[in-house]
């Protein structure tokens, strides 16, 4: 039986965050005819025939747009802005997507007049200042990674893999043979096969080893001369780092394929090793992940590849070399993969990155490293005699526990997440790595402090007690939401894409 609401309130009282409970009206709702938010001076010049004006391009239908006045514009949208949930408001254990706090300073920075308005046309010669800063980043970054140059054009994560394999694809070309397929562990991010299928490869999966690994034996018998590159996301999405990863790279290169290395989870290792050193050739950076410029939201982000100095020539063009003590934008490069991204990539992002670099220093960013791996440890301490922990291998920035203690009582990880949210967190990653059944993926980050770590165990802890007390609380939640728990069948089969101004 449900519990009742004295129950649930009985239950999360002291527990549950405060949530603003005002509720809201679409703005269409809230619209009377004859409202306005502004009052114009009485016009001043000879009225115009709009119609015999503009012609076929009039519209004779009212546009139907909504009127109020200006409080309600601004209560409106002031109202909705507090429903929002942020990094600013609290943690994000969202695993494998590194929602990181991004430092004030950055935002400052990237709004320096010269830098904000530089515009994408302005000469080079009057552009020096803003191509020395992507020139900066471009040294720190390789620096970072190990690696010997790098663009910073392709515009996210998955655009970064594309641009990546398409440089693995143009050297095999450029050797007389493409190849056919490429290999991606069962513990890669989704996105890894996409960007394979989509660059002409078949895809193979490689399962991984009874410690969360790639197997060296079932990747030696799997490798031959048809295989272009292994995409490897390093540490893996269960949060583990590749110990063997000389022998992965090893195995590739005897038989003419690449390494490619995904490197969203580059939180786990800046500062302290670099993925060049151990054998990757080619790998993209995630600037809105690691390096705390803006995640979410859908953009911009920022997806930079770097690579070894043998794949340098097919690199998208422009590529910024110096000569004669200026920056400049070379183009005239043959064997290019081409253009990627309009211009040089979301520039605002480079700023935002180039000062998170230069704000932390070296034992900045490898104190934030450490940070981040101590957290997610410190989770999985805390709550692994509750929660299943599935791979025993030590965990780096991220843990990922399954439901399978929970399951025993009907109570599912989609179930806990959505309970989360009544203790006032963002939930984690639900049902993801798919080789974890039922998986919570949690990755706290270094942003996270003891205190707001110590009340995101003290939820979880509660939440699993509820699970054995009364398991109908946690499979009814969210209870402290606006919108109780939906339809998540028919919201997938049947959304509502469109309100119509008729349908008030």
């Amino acid at each position: 039986m449900a519990a009742t609401v004295e129950q649930i309130e009985r239950k999360t009282l002291g527990k549950v965050r405060p949530h603003q409970t005002q509720n809201e009206g679409l703005v269409f709702e809230k619209s009377a005819a004859g409202k306005r938010g502004y009052k114009l001076p009485p016009l001043d010049v000879p009225e115009v025939d709009a119609k015999a004006a503009l012609g076929p391009a009039y519209r004779v239908e009212k546009a139907g747009l909504p009127e109020l006045s200006e409080i309600e514009i601004i209560r409106h949208f002031t109202r909705l802005s507090t429903w929002n949930y942020a990094i600013d408001l609290g943690m994000y254990p969202l695993g494998s997507c590194t929602m990181k706090y991004n430092p004030r300073v950055n935002e400052y920075v990237a709004r320096i007049e010269g830098l904000a308005d530089a515009h994408p046309y302005r000469p080079e010669s009057l552009a020096q200042g803003v191509l020395e800063v992507i020139d900066l980043l471009q040294r720190c970054l390789i620096e970072i990674t190990g690696m010997d140059t790098i663009t910073l054009q392709p515009a996210a994560g998955a655009h970064g893999e594309f641009t990546g394999i398409l440089l693995v694809r143009a050297w095999h070309e450029s050797r007389g043979n493409a190849r056919r397929k490429i290999i991606i562990p069962d513990s890669a991010h989704g996105t890894n096969p996409a960007t394979a299928a989509i660059c002409g490869y078949q895809v193979e999966n490689l399962k991984s080893n009874a410690q969360g690994g790639i197997d060296l034996e079932a990747l030696e018998r799997q490798v031959d001369e048809d295989t272009a590159a292994l995409m490897l996301t390093n540490p893996s999405t269960l949060g583990v780092f590749e110990n063997e990863i000389h022998k992965i790279a090893d195995i590739l290169h005897a038989k003419g394929a690449l390494l490619y290395m995904d490197g969203a989870n580059m939180n786990a290792l800046v500062g302290k090793v670099r993925p060049g050193d151990f054998g990757v050739d080619v790998m993209h950076l995630n600037l809105h992940k690691t390096f705390s410029t803006p995640h979410g939201g859908g953009g911009p982000g920022s997806g930079p590849v770097a690579c070894k100095k043998f794949l340098e020539p097919f690199l998208p063009t422009p590529v910024l070399v110096k000569k004669d003590g200026e920056l400049h934008w070379e183009y005239n490069r043959p064997q290019t993969v081409g253009r990627v991204r309009a211009f040089y990539g979301n520039t605002g992002m480079f700023i935002r990155a180039l000062a998170y670099i230069l704000a932390n220093g070296p034992d900045g960013l490898r104190q934030t490293t450490e940070d981040a791996v101590l957290n997610a440890n410190y989770i999985r301490k805390n709550l692994e005699d509750l929660y299943e922990l599935p791979y025993k291998t030590p965990s780096m920035h991220e843990v990922v526990f399954s439901d399978k203690r929970q399951a025993a009582k009907g109570v599912k990880t989609g179930d806990i997440a959505k309970r989360l949210i009544d203790y006032g967190f963002h939930p984690y990653t639900v049902s993801f790595p798919l080789i974890v059944h039922g998986a919570l993926m949690i990755e706290p980050t270094e942003s996270e402090s003891l205190e707001e770590l110590d009340l995101f165990i003290e939820a979880m802890r509660s939440i699993a007690k509820e699970v054995e007390e009364s398991p109908d609380l946690v499979k009814s939640a969210p209870h402290s939401t606006r919108v109780s728990r939906l339809d998540e069948v028919q919201a997938a089969r049947k959304p509502v894409l469109r309100w119509r101004h008729e349908n008030k």
